[in-house]
Formats: structure tokens, sequence, C-alpha cells
């Protein structure tokens, strides 16, 4: 077996990146079994989703970030907190500058500029916007490995894909159904609904390329993916797996996702 510091992190990145947009596929790939999704169930796995993201936002992201702040001498909650607001105030920027429609919400509640783009674009582009702080998560996850390439520093890079692997499975799910409902072709619901998360792998290669040339970037940078991620989850993700009154079970399924992804993280990572 090659030595780990022979394994280029932007090519790991790239690699992890291609298997979440893979396993979003692969959620979008039931709408060929069946043209309806259970609805309580769907909320229960977004709601899971929720969970694993706001538990990766800390684990994964923050609490790795404010090591590297402290032992690079710096304020160690500075990084953190800067980061994360810029990562939260960056997906509320283009939230403003490209026009999209969250699941669930009619045509005149459009986002962003006025626009003559279809229903079914503008839903592809408020999905298509929220997975970029995932690919980027990521992918400054294995840009990390610049600064320390270990075994434990690789399985924390894995089981952070992993758990976004994970959350993604549901969203291909909750794109391809409802551009299925719409009346969308079996095909072109399982096209839009892999094409959202296709922006992983360019977020993932630039956030590790960056990382690994700017290293005193990267406390900030993985505080920026946390901010960004914590975004989607109370902007997007838990408002829709609510929006049908499922609120208790989607709730409790959060709960067991941040478990899951806590346990990944605390026992691999």
């Amino acid at each position: 077996m090659a030595p780990l510091t022979s394994y280029n992190p932007v090519f790991l990145a790239l690699l992890a990146t291609i298997f979440t947009w893979l396993v979003t596929a692969l959620g979008a790939s039931l709408v060929y079994l069946t043209k309806t999704v259970n609805r309580k169930l769907l909320d229960i796995s977004l709601g899971f989703a929720a969970g694993i993201m706001i538990a990766a936002s800390f684990w994964s992201l923050l609490a790795p970030a404010i090591e590297l702040s402290s032992s690079m001498d710096n304020l160690s909650w500075f990084p953190a907190s800067f980061g994360f607001l810029i990562g939260a105030f960056f997906l509320a920027g283009i939230d403003k500058i490209v026009p999209h429609l969250h699941m669930g919400q009619p045509l005149k509640e459009a986002e962003g500029p006025k626009t003559t783009w279809h229903k079914n674009r503008l839903l592809l582009m408020a999905v298509t916007i929220h997975n970029i702080p995932e690919g980027l998560a990521v992918g400054i996850a294995f840009g990390a490995l610049a600064l320390n390439m270990s075994v434990d520093s690789l399985m924390a890079a894995i089981v952070l894909a992993l758990g976004i692997g994970i959350q993604n499975f549901p969203e291909g799910i909750a794109v391809s159904f409802p551009l299925r409902g719409e009346g969308l072709s079996k095909n072109k619901s399982f096209f839009y609904g892999q094409l959202s998360a296709i922006v992983e792998p360019i977020a993932g290669v630039l956030g590790a390329f960056l990382v690994t040339i700017f290293t005193p970037l990267l406390p900030y940078a993985l505080s920026f993916a946390a901010g960004a991620m914590m975004f989607v989850v109370i902007e997007d993700i838990i408002p829709e797996c609510q929006r049908e009154g499922n609120i208790d079970s989607a709730t409790i399924a959060a709960i067991f996702g941040f478990i899951v992804m806590m346990i990944l993280d605390v026992a691999l990572g």
C-alpha cells in the first residue's frame, strides 16, 4: 500500500464529492420505481439529513477550526466565528442574486431577481445553490490533509463525506419526485434530480485546492463551510420537512441524524 503522503488531497476530494453526487443520483433514481413517495417518510428522511448536517457542521468543521486556530497561536474563537458568519452571509447573498424557488412554494414566491424561467428550473436552482456548501465542506476537509496527512485526519474527511452522502439520498428524492409530480418524464425527473448535486465535485475540488495553497486560511475555510451548511439547514431543509405537518417525526429524525453523525465522527474520525 502506498504511503499516505503519496495521495493528492485535491484528487481525494474529487473522488469523495463524486461519491456524494452519486448518492444523490441514487435517491433520484427511485423515481423510476414509483411516481409518488410517502410524504411522512420523506419528511423523516429530510429531518434525519438536517441532523447529520448540524452535527457535521460542529464535529467535522467548527471543532477542527477551533483546534487549528489554537495551534496557530490565533484567538481560537475568532476564525471559527468569523468564517461561520461569512459562510452564512455568502449563501444569503447567493439567494439574493440567483433566481430560485423552494420546494412546495408557489411560483409567485420565487426568490432572487425576476426571471422568465419556468418553475422546474427555479426548483433545480434552489437545490443546486444549497449543494455548494456540502461540496465545499468535503473538499476543505480533504484539502486539510495537506497540512496534516495522517490516518486520523483522512478518516475524519472520509466520515464527513459519508455523512454528506447519507443526507444526499433524501435530497435526490426531494428534487426528482416533485418534478415528476409536475408532469416531467421519469428520465427528465431523474436527470434534474442528480444534476442538482453536480456542483458538489466542482465546489469540492475548488475548496480543496484553495486550502492546499493557502493553508493559514484553513480554520476560516472550515468554519465558512459550517456556516453555509447551517444556513441551508435552517432556511431550507427544516422548513421543508415540517411543511406538511410532520413536525414531531421530522424533529425526532433530526435528533437521530445528529447522534449518528456524532458517533461516526467521534468513533471513526
